[in-house]
């Protein structure tokens, strides 16, 4: 449960955290997909009155993990990188993207994120996982339990689902790793992904309904849908809010009422968003410090508490998360696949997900999937004709 007696002093405490002087005024230029409006107003208020002029586009501008990451390769002028996930810091870190370089940096509380850490370089901000929900009312399973081995097993699960519209996207892409999990296989061409699991994600798609809405929560929310997909940060906030825009909505945070969530016996795929300080030639060291000051009072734990409170995020640092919570919500607490072995191989998923994401992406936009308009779907490919050494290629 939420500590609430805590949280009326936890931006109070956050805003007199830093009495850092900006050098010359600088303005702290950041990247991240963490971006929503919502998040970029309250980072750069918040920031303000802590002594740092920053500079970051919302999801207006820049959408996802890797329009982010492109973003602040081309421009070569970001000081702070947050957000991303593992797939994401490990290209950075092993110098995938030739203009972004971490700068060496550790800081005060970087004993306080576990393993959430690149050490010297990186450092756990948030936790992130996807989640399978499912209504258990008469708009849902009538009061069935859902139990799946597989996040796959739901295209075989007897209810209606929502699916997403479109292949980019953070949240879509965990989903995609999360659906094609039980089907890794490093000797196929495709991808590493067997066929039957791009033929199943294929049933996903064709047998899925897409509503127009950006997330699984809200056609569940309003029972168009059965089960739907959502990402943890913001579950509980969005719960609490759901009367505003449904006539029978979910009830119930972290005691469900008429939802919970699917039983997967494989657990789910978790993520955490990193914070790091970009390398620029063209900074004083004066300037730098003051970077480094920004990140050192980003991920501390008032900060972090401040900011989970604010956006119902769970914090990588563990006295952020005492702050918040008596005792870890329970979809925090679902088994985590991103860090098992894959058979066959010395990688963690996380760390096959790195290696074929873009395979992935491209076997998904040359085929056609996550159309938008049920009326124009594609026809579904030839499986035994495909030519997987070009389909894993991205379209000329």
């Amino acid at each position: 449960m939420k500590k609430f007696a805590a949280l009326v002093m936890s931006l109070v405490m956050v805003m007199s955290l830093v009495t850092i002087v900006s050098a010359e005024d600088y303005t702290i230029r950041i990247y991240s997909n963490s971006n929503s409006t919502e998040r970029v107003n309250w980072l750069m208020n918040a920031a303000k009155e802590a002594g740092f002029n920053i500079s970051i586009d919302d999801n207006s501008v820049i959408s996802g993990d890797t329009a982010a990451v492109q973003a602040a390769n081309e421009n070569k002028d970001g000081d702070i990188l947050f957000g991303l996930n593992e797939t994401r810091w490990g290209q950075v870190i092993n110098g995938t993207y030739e203009n972004l370089k971490l700068a060496d940096w550790t800081p005060s509380w970087a004993g306080d994120v576990g393993t959430f850490k690149y050490d010297g370089k990186a450092y756990g901000l948030v936790i992130q996982n996807v989640l399978m929900l499912y209504r258990n009312d008469e708009l849902g399973t009538n009061g069935n339990e859902l139990h799946f081995d597989h996040w796959a097993d739901i295209v075989n699960c007897g209810y209606t689902w929502y699916r997403q519209g479109k292949v980019g996207g953070t949240t879509n892409a965990n989903i995609n790793s999360a659906m094609l999990y039980a089907f890794t296989d490093p000797a196929s061409p495709a991808g590493g992904i067997s066929i039957d699991g791009w033929k199943t994600l294929w049933a996903y798609c064709s047998n899925g309904k897409f509503t127009g809405d950006s997330y699984g929560f809200d056609p569940l929310n309003r029972g168009d849908v059965q089960v739907g997909t959502f990402y943890s940060s913001s579950l509980y906030g969005k719960i609490d809010d759901a009367p505003a825009s449904s006539e029978h909505p979910l009830k119930g945070t972290l005691e469900p009422e008429n939802w919970n969530l699917v039983d997967i016996k494989d657990g789910t795929y978790y993520i955490a968003e990193y914070l790091g300080v970009l390398d620029r030639a063209d900074r004083t060291p004066e300037q730098t410090e003051t970077v480094k000051a920004f990140a050192e009072w980003f991920g501390s734990a008032d900060t972090q508490a401040a900011w989970a409170d604010e956006f119902d995020s769970y914090p990588c640092n563990t006295a952020a998360a005492a702050q918040i919570y008596d005792e870890t919500p329970a979809i925090y607490t679902l088994p985590n696949f991103a860090l098992n072995k894959v058979e066959g191989t010395d990688m963690l998923y996380a760390d096959y997900v790195a290696a074929h994401s873009k395979e992935w992406t491209n076997i998904m936009t040359n085929l056609g999937f996550y159309w938008a308009d049920m009326s124009t779907a594609p026809a579904e490919p030839d499986w035994d004709s495909l030519d997987w050494a070009t389909l894993t290629q991205a379209a000329k």
